[in-house]
């Protein structure tokens, strides 16, 4: 198996920004966003995906939260598709639906070079925490803009909480899967992804 891991940093005059990542990991992480809601986001993110993260970011939150979890999203979309490489022997594709109490969310993505989301999913409320909840779906849209992936989400609850986690939790479990390396091929008729 390929050496799977990658340490990137972000830095401007909004973000400053260091993450590590080994895809082929344990789900353990050190998250430090200065948003607590994110931290626990992505520590679940962490955990079901059996990624070992580290993220500490410098945000300007006094402005709000829009920055940091952008970059961060544009960051570890990044680190996926670095440490992934020619994404020789990947899956390519994965999918998940997971439960969590009332809420349900179906997670599918394609690791195929080409970056597109589709998020169905809407929150009642402006905040989660401390975290604006529009901001999840720009999340999700930065990532999959660097990591050159397509991802589409779908999730439905009446938690606003539990619907934004189950997501996290489908994508994680969707990426576990696409990231398994089963072969020795790269699946695209292009020869590349």
């Amino acid at each position: 198996m390929n050496n799977r891991k990658v340490e990137l940093t972000r830095k401007t005059r909004e973000t400053d920004i260091k993450i590590k990542l080994n895809i082929d990991g344990n789900g353990e992480s050190h998250i430090d966003t200065g948003l607590k809601f994110f931290d626990h986001m992505l520590e679940s993110f962490s955990r079901h995906g059996f990624f070992d993260l580290e993220i500490n970011v410098d945000g300007d939150i006094e402005v709000d939260d829009h920055h940091t979890i952008e970059d961060t999203g544009l960051l570890l979309g990044k680190c996926f598709r670095e440490a992934l490489g020619d994404k020789r022997g990947i899956n390519r594709m994965g999918y998940s639906i997971v439960p969590m109490d009332e809420s349900l969310s179906t997670v599918a993505v394609d690791i195929s070079g080409r970056s597109y989301t589709v998020f169905n999913a809407t929150f009642q409320y402006q905040y989660i925490g401390d975290v604006t909840s529009q901001n999840i779906k720009h999340f999700f849209e930065s990532f999959a803009m660097t990591s050159q992936m397509n991802i589409n989400i779908k999730a439905e609850g009446e938690n606003d909480h539990h619907i934004c986690e189950v997501i996290f939790k489908a994508l994680a479990r969707s990426l576990n899967d696409a990231t398994k390396i089963t072969h020795n091929q790269i699946l695209s008729t292009k020869g590349k992804l």
